[in-house]
């Protein structure tokens, strides 16, 4: 049988568990023609890029499907007439592959990096403005005091 990879976006205001209830709509449609769900990831309620029916969040789901190409039109029709999903999209592939998808791994190393200090900043564009050495600015250098003594360099008296 073919291989289907499907992702579904669920409306922001439903539960991650009314998310996994469409999934398990999914499932039962393909199981009762014969066909299984290898792969589920659901990755979480993301930011949209442009809002779709007023949504500018969603539950982004991931469907690693092995079933008939009918099966599939099927689930693919009563996820369209699903209010709470707002968009689908269904590629056929040559193979699931078991491993994290580039979403979830991306997430994963989030996690795992310190987000407190990040280490001293480099040298260069990245200072704040002010410069390291000694300023070499004429009105910054100190004036000898004989300098400042005399009238004529607008001293005091």
């Amino acid at each position: 049988m073919p291989l289907y990879e499907s992702v579904f976006i669920a409306r922001n205001d439903v539960t991650q568990q009314q998310v996994e209830a469409i999934a398990e709509l999914v499932a039962g449609i393909v199981a009762e023609q014969g066909g299984e769900v290898k792969k589920r990831e659901y990755w979480g309620l993301r930011g949209l890029a442009y809002r779709i029916k007023k949504n500018r969040k969603g539950h982004y789901m991931l469907l690693g499907i092995d079933t008939a190409p009918a099966a599939m039109q099927e689930a693919e029709r009563q996820l369209g007439l699903n209010e709470d999903v707002l968009r689908v999209m269904t590629l056929r592939v040559e193979a699931i592959d078991e491993a994290p998808s580039a979403i979830l791994s991306r997430r994963g190393e989030e996690r795992e990096r310190d987000r407190g200090f990040r280490g001293p900043r480099p040298p260069g564009r990245f200072s704040s403005g002010r410069r390291e050495r000694g300023d070499e600015r004429e009105e910054f250098r100190a004036r000898p005091r004989d300098e400042m003594a005399d009238p004529s360099m607008g001293g005091e008296e």
